[in-house]
């Protein structure tokens, strides 16, 4: 089981970890000396991530991945399992918006692209880590899914974010029902208005319910990142079941 205070032999799969919050993550876990398999879609950004980190193949591992493709998921667990012998956390980042658009006008095409990065990749990151960490010995470990503060509100021309982060909070309450029997914890971080590169319109000008266009307060994007690491570190019988971090005066309570 995972120890309160993160043993070095822990190891974790961050998705997403080429930009962003997963960029964060991973770096943060690397430096907590927690083992980290990098994934993401290509393999320069992953390697951006690690940059001057003087990081040993026994501690970081890079493995590049289209979480949409179920042969490539499984290769990536196979690949973790490999390299250290297990998965004692996954943080199923990654994940896209889409193109803004209002809902009568959304092709399904870009309904698609999004259903199966934001919910099938994670279903299918989820279920090989679910595997891995039944069948392991010791048993057991945890999965944190990234949801949003859209997995509660929507934003205006984001029907598909929307619907996707909706359904992660009904999938890691399923992976927190399965996983009792096997000490596999699974708690979800909503997190809203954390300052990357991905985010950085919405400080200059976002869309809001009553049609107008405003700056939104933003936050350190390493508050999320703390926020991530501490729910990987507790002990396996302790569980953050939803966890919200956000720009405290962005318009979440009340919007609409």
């Amino acid at each position: 089981m995972i120890g309160a205070n993160a043993e070095p032999s822990l190891v974790a799969v961050v998705t997403g970890a080429g930009s962003g919050i997963g960029r964060g993550v991973a770096r943060a876990m690397l430096d907590s000396g927690i083992r980290v398999v990098l994934a993401g879609r290509r393999e320069h950004t992953l390697r951006q991530t690690l940059g001057e980190l003087p990081m040993a193949p026994e501690r970081a591992l890079v493995v590049p991945t289209d979480v949409t493709d179920p042969a490539a998921v499984r290769a990536l667990f196979a690949r973790a399992a490999d390299a250290y012998g297990r998965v004692d956390v996954l943080f199923n980042n990654a994940g896209l918006f889409g193109s803004p658009s209002p809902l009568d006008e959304v092709t399904l095409d870009a309904w698609q692209v999004v259903v199966e990065t934001n919910l099938t990749g994670s279903f299918l990151c989820a279920r090989e880590a679910f595997r891995a960490m039944k069948s392991q010995q010791p048993q057991g470990g945890r999965i944190i899914n990234n949801g949003s503060v859209s997995a509660h509100v929507p934003r205006p021309h984001a029907v598909a974010y929307t619907a996707t982060k909706h359904a992660i909070t009904g999938l890691t309450k399923a992976i927190s029902l399965e996983g009792r029997p096997f000490h596999i914890a699974c708690g979800q971080i909503d997190i809203g208005n954390a300052a990357t590169e991905l985010t950085v319109s919405l400080g200059a000008g976002a869309l809001q319910a009553d049609g107008s266009v405003r700056p939104e307060p933003m936050m350190d994007v390493r508050a999320a990142v703390d926020a991530v690491v501490y729910m990987a570190r507790l002990p396996l019988d302790a569980n953050v079941q939803f966890l919200t971090v956000m720009a405290t005066n962005m318009p979440f309570i009340g919007r609409g």
